[in-house]
């Protein structure tokens, strides 16, 4: 896997294109952000992520679909239960993942982040394949922008505490940023 730092897309992901981004203000990349994500919730590879993220959702399809289906939101990738990996937005842009936000007293983290979701819950554990390409792709995402560090990697609910959980509790830091070489801080 390798980011084309030209473009901002990945080589060896599927690349699914959402409309919903937009030019970053600065053009930083300097935060990474992980989520998670499922549609129904709970309910895995079904496809209905990669609608949502381009605005294909079909509100009719289940219950919870009819609250969301108007949302216009996207992240950069997303990391299914078997590892496959999917870009949606060039890292180049700005993704529409992080909503309302705040990082080290800076607010709008979609203007200098990268986002990716994995495929899961905040209670379940998520797969093997899953923290390997996660892995792969901070690695590769770390090369390409060194303004992400160790550091500047958090979940979504470090940015919006009290309006988001994700990852949650099931995500393993110590496994994540340990295999990364980083300090896992308490």
């Amino acid at each position: 896997m390798q980011i084309d730092p030209q473009s901002g897309w990945c080589v060896g992901a599927q690349h699914c294109p959402s409309p919903n981004f937009n030019a970053r203000p600065a053009g930083e990349v300097s935060l990474l952000v992980i989520h998670n994500i499922s549609l129904p919730p709970g309910q895995f590879a079904t496809g209905q992520v990669q609608a949502l993220f381009r605005n294909q959702l079909d509100p009719q399809a289940h219950p919870y679909f009819a609250g969301i289906a108007h949302l216009q939101v996207s992240a950069h990738f997303l990391i299914e239960r078997d590892g496959t990996l999917i870009q949606f937005v060039s890292c180049n842009q700005r993704a529409w993942h992080a909503g309302v936000s705040c990082f080290a007293g800076r607010e709008q983290c979609n203007d200098f982040s990268l986002g990716i979701e994995l495929e899961g819950t905040d209670e379940l554990p998520y797969s093997d394949a899953q923290y390997a390409s996660l892995l792969a792709l901070t690695r590769e995402l770390l090369r390409v922008y060194p303004q992400i560090t160790p550091a500047r990697i958090c979940g979504h609910s470090d940015i919006a505490p009290g309006r988001k959980t994700d990852p949650g509790p099931a995500f393993d830091w110590a496994r994540y940023l340990g295999s990364l070489g980083a300090e896992v801080q308490a």
